[in-house]
């Protein structure tokens, strides 16, 4: 079961089906690389290495995240509307914890 997590997911609220349709997701995550800057002490890495996002039971968009990438990282993507089925999303952190959100679109 996924833990859940703060994330702005923007989409429309509703669509016709077969229309492209644009989501836009900011993530608040601190991405820890494992270092105290202050005093360098080390820390468990904390670094979000995988997106997912599921819709209509398929997997629509998967990003492979990389240590450079800052942290509350903000990603947009287009998909095609084609059911009222929820749109799962799925972060993967170093240390094997798996965060989850989901939304909703309407379509006529």
């Amino acid at each position: 079961m996924a833990e859940p997590i703060v994330a702005r997911i923007t989409l429309p609220e509703r669509a016709r089906r077969g229309e492209v349709i644009t989501i836009r997701v900011l993530v608040r995550h601190p991405m820890e690389r494992a270092i105290d800057a202050e005093g360098l002490t080390p820390l468990p890495r904390k670094i979000l290495h995988t997106m997912r996002v599921t819709y209509a039971g398929e997997e629509v968009f998967r990003a492979d995240l990389s240590q450079g990438i800052t942290a509350n990282p903000y990603i947009e993507f287009t998909t095609v509307a084609v059911d009222n089925s929820p749109i799962f999303f799925e972060w993967d952190e170093d240390g094997g914890t798996t965060y989850g959100r989901e939304a909703r679109l309407v379509v006529t």
